[in-house]
């Protein structure tokens, strides 16, 4: 049974740490003015600022219960 050579020869890269690489130029965003955002855009802001309120709040009484500090206001 005859095999088959391949020519194929390995691919070697030159890895270049963060630090040492030169610094890329940088985008400036001066003048670019605001994002014009479609209703539903709007709505899925709104909404998802009011569930991480919700969270945030629901987050603070867990806290506040566990420190004893609610115990006052408890039926």
């Amino acid at each position: 049974m005859a095999t088959m050579q391949s020519s194929h020869k390995p691919q070697y890269y030159n890895v270049v740490h963060p630090l040492k690489d030169v610094p890329e130029q940088k985008c400036s965003s001066e003048g670019l003015g605001q994002i014009a955002m479609t209703p539903s855009v709007r709505l899925s802001l709104r909404v998802l600022r009011g569930y991480l309120m919700l969270m945030t709040v629901m987050l603070l009484y867990h806290v506040l219960d566990l420190a004893g500090a609610l115990k006052h206001f408890k039926l």
